[in-house]
């Protein structure tokens, strides 16, 4: 790829996408520039990735091919007030902070830009992230496609119709939190069992884990799959009744309503 891209700010999930993009090869250390407060941590990512680091940010936005907006939302608006006039002709913008509307981008811009709003997860740390990527009409077929060989560089990556964004927390973007309560209860009944504690969590984790390569890699509905594990009269069907008595579905479905409406408020506060 012939690009140069750039992140402002360079935090986890920055790191997580330029480890990402190295290690698949999409680009060498030097087509990637990073930006950040403080000299210890662009140190750090120079020593380990061995890209091209800077304090400031006008000087990301100058290389960058493609800027990578990599900061808190409230930090947004300082941000592109200092590289607005900075950016390169035709350069992609992707933020990757929840409730920034592409909009938004736009009018903070004061100019017509290609902007790309993303939801990446915290598993992109490990190479299994879910990436949701919405693009404004200036971004082409071909821009597209590039950022998609990106997010994929760190898992899975799914283009989505904006209008759908601020739903993606509560499914992928939040979701891993509610795995891991999940993994941890596992967990905690297998220590009941008298399993030990390390025992516990390697088993519980990799269950989950193998679950969810089922449902991605057969094709198959998970009520199907749910339906292989119980047999007749056995006690995995048990332990779905006292789940389904318990309300289980019904507690992530009201967990998932408050992560949406909590999200919701966020973007319509950037509006």
């Amino acid at each position: 790829m012939n690009k140069k891209i750039g992140f402002i700010g360079c935090g986890k999930m920055a790191q997580a996408i330029i480890g990402g993009i190295i290690k698949s090869k999409l680009l060498i250390p030097g087509q990637i520039i990073a930006t950040a407060n403080t000299k210890e941590t662009l140190a750090d990512v120079k020593n380990r990735l061995g890209i091209e680091i800077s304090l400031t940010n006008k000087h990301a936005a100058v290389e960058a091919d493609i800027l990578f907006l990599a900061v808190k939302p409230d930090l947004h608006i300082e941000v592109i007030k200092e590289i607005k006039d900075s950016i390169k002709p035709g350069a992609i913008i992707i933020t990757i902070a929840a409730g920034i509307s592409l909009d938004y981008l736009e009018r903070a811009f004061g100019q017509k830009i290609k902007a790309i709003r993303s939801m990446p997860n915290t598993p992109s740390l490990v190479g299994e992230g879910m990436s949701a990527i919405a693009a404004n009409k200036l971004v082409s077929a071909e821009d597209l496609e590039v950022v998609i060989q990106i997010f994929s560089s760190i898992g899975r990556a799914e283009v989505m119709d904006e209008k759908m964004m601020d739903a993606i927390p509560a499914i992928s973007g939040s979701s891993p939190a509610y795995v891991y309560m999940f993994i941890e209860a596992l967990a905690d009944g297998g220590v009941r069992a008298g399993v030990p504690r390390e025992q516990s969590y390697q088993l519980a984790a990799q269950a989950v884990l193998g679950a969810a390569k089922m449902v991605l890699e057969t094709g198959k509905h998970p009520a199907e799959l749910k339906d292989q594990v119980c047999t007749p009269g056995g006690a995995t069907i048990e332990a779905i009744a006292k789940l389904e008595k318990k309300g289980f579905r019904a507690a992530v479905l009201s967990a998932m309503e408050e992560c949406y409406d909590k999200t919701k408020a966020l973007s319509d506060n950037k509006k």
